[in-house]
């Protein structure tokens, strides 16, 4: 006979059972692991071997074999220590088979004995519940995170005889409570938009932006705070809900090995040298990429003609989808990108073509090259583009009666995010399931707009004049949907069309 543990392994988004299997036989003392494991599952033998030791188990001197099923899914990582000692442990009888019945086990073993964290503990726990099993044992430093997860009991214990001592009922450990995360513990970034003077118009363009979950690119010359007003974003989203918090955590600790929880909105910032599979997603194995690290989140790329031509072109499937299909030899998955992408540019390569006031130096060559790193295809995924000029510094006044009232500075951020909230909740009465105007689909935009006949009559002569796309006649309409969501309006009348439309790209 032999002895199977279950455990489960994060496979894209989400947690794959794996049986780890075990078989003892006469012959000479060995430790085999088969199944499709990377390195580090293969140095697992001595982390197991000395561990089983030095927490005083006996390790049979026979040959063991160690079968991790499905065998033909690549495996990696080290949490696979601790449901194989607890498979030798049932093999060799001093564990009872009933003793691991409905319970998924995954941890790091260290020489002594110890568990340490490890990746995907969201993920386990998810599996575990999945599969109908009652107990979830993992590391203790992973144990809050997994009780992310309601329905099952999470056990976060220190060392592989506490595991043995509270299988054996010898120990009385109390599971851990699911975890609730309170609207305070949500801070929010220091960045805001009072920090950044006069730009009314990208503001605006911004609040439409953050109300609807839209793309939006800016466009101006350098030092008119187009970085500024990115980084403000984050400072008007609505704090993360617990379904969110709990698909933002399984993607942060599958990337980083990450022990918290995800408080906040993700605010993504990728260097424009950063390669194609660090944005998009890639790698052996596989792992996310800054647009799925960003999802419900934001994605700023500052400078983005500046970033790899073939980088940019991979942006339009995830922008369109909301999520990344990844293809490799020996696997494919799906991982999500509901982000927001804010962007920034300049107009040409020395940032200063058509200012009024400072001449632009660059050849025209050099600037239709530098314009053509953005293809149309692209631009055309991109709800709002917004034209941001410098600001006259005449104009900013630095004075005790400007910077000293705190009062404003709360009421401006607090109004926003009051703004873009009952957007948000308008949207969600009107679609259900997390969707939002950006990325309902034409057919939910085409029930549920209510707009009046002349508006919509508008609407068809601007879009022959401006020969939009369907695409973009579509965005456009979701454009002006949110701001009539803004303006708590049930209808989009003609000025919110007209509104929308002057974000189009010409």
């Amino acid at each position: 006979m032999t002895a199977t543990i279950k455990t489960a392994t994060p496979h894209g988004f989400y947690g794959k059972v794996i049986d780890v299997e075990c078989d003892i036989t006469n012959g000479l003392p060995s430790l085999q692991i088969v199944g499709l494991g990377n390195k580090a599952i293969d140095e697992a033998r001595e982390r197991v071997r000395a561990s089983l030791r030095n927490s005083g188990f006996t390790m049979p001197a026979k040959r063991i074999t160690i079968n991790l099923a499905p065998a033909d899914l690549p495996k990696d990582g080290t949490h696979f220590d601790l449901p194989i000692a607890i498979a030798i442990l049932v093999m060799s009888g001093q564990l009872l088979v009933s003793d691991v019945a409905d319970s998924f086990f995954a941890g790091e073993l260290a020489l002594d004995g110890g568990l340490r964290s490890i990746k995907g503990a969201v993920h386990v726990a998810e599996a575990t519940l999945a599969a109908d099993a009652k107990n979830c044992i993992v590391p203790m430093d992973n144990a809050r995170q997994a009780g992310l997860i309601s329905g099952i009991a999470v056990y976060g214990l220190s060392t592989l005889k506490d595991v043995y001592l509270l299988l054996k009922r010898q120990k009385m450990v109390r599971p851990h409570g699911k975890v609730v995360v309170a609207a305070s513990a949500r801070s929010r970034p220091a960045h805001s938009l009072y920090e950044v003077h006069g730009q009314a118009h990208a503001k605006r363009a911004l609040l439409i932006a953050a109300a609807g979950r839209h793309n939006i690119l800016l466009s101006g010359p350098p030092g008119a705070g187009k970085t500024m007003l990115a980084r403000a974003m984050a400072t008007i989203l609505p704090p993360l809900s617990e379904q969110e918090i709990i698909e933002v955590t399984k993607l942060q600790s599958i990337h980083e090995a990450s022990r918290d929880i995800a408080h906040q909105r993700p605010f993504r910032t990728p260097h424009h040298s950063a390669s194609q599979a660090a944005i998009i997603g890639g790698g052996t194995p596989v792992r996310p990429g800054e647009i799925s690290l960003a999802h419900h989140g934001v994605l700023f790329m500052d400078e983005l003609p500046e970033y790899n031509r073939a980088t940019i072109e991979a942006l339009r499937q995830p922008l369109e989808d909301r999520e990344v299909h990844i293809a490799r030899a020996r696997d494919r998955i799906t991982l999500p990108a509901n982000f927001m992408l804010v962007a920034t540019q300049n107009p040409c390569p020395c940032g200063f073509l058509g200012d009024p006031e400072k001449p632009c130096i660059c050849p025209l060559a050099s600037i239709e090259r530098y314009q053509r790193k953005l293809s149309g295809p692209l631009l055309d995924r991109i709800d709002l583009v917004v034209q941001v000029a410098r600001v006259d510094p005449r104009d900013i006044i630095y004075n005790k009666n400007n910077v000293d009232k705190k009062s404003t500075k709360i009421t401006d951020v607090n109004a926003y995010a009051t703004i873009v909230r009952l957007a948000h909740e308008a949207q969600q009465k009107r679609y259900q399931n997390n969707v939002f105007n950006a990325a309902a689909s034409n057919r939910m935009i085409a029930e549920s707009m209510v707009i009046s006949t002349s508006s919509l009559a508008f609407m068809r002569t601007a879009a022959d004049k401006l020969q939009l796309s369907v695409r973009a006649y579509f965005k456009t309409l979701k454009v002006a949907r949110t701001i009539a969501d803004i303006e708590q309006s049930r209808s989009v009348e003609r000025e919110h069309v007209s509104e929308a439309l002057q974000y189009r790209r010409r």
